[in-house]
């Protein structure tokens, strides 16, 4: 069993670290393309690391 915790980023990290722009980001969650995140609270929710870079690596193929 992976004890390691898992990193979980804003919004605003997730912004940083994919270039997007909020609008961007649940545009492309709305079409599939993009990973959902996590419901941490009420009103809060949370991207796992490992998913936002998952994607990236995933972007980095389909351009190449």
């Amino acid at each position: 069993m992976n004890n390691t915790a898992e990193a979980l980023l804003t919004r605003k990290d997730v912004e940083q670290l994919s270039g997007l722009s909020r609008s961007s980001i649940y545009r492309l969650m709305h079409l599939g393309k993009f990973p959902a995140p996590l419901k941490v609270s009420y009103s809060a929710v949370r991207w796992k690391q490992s998913d936002i870079t998952d994607w990236q690596s995933n972007l980095a193929k389909t351009c190449a």
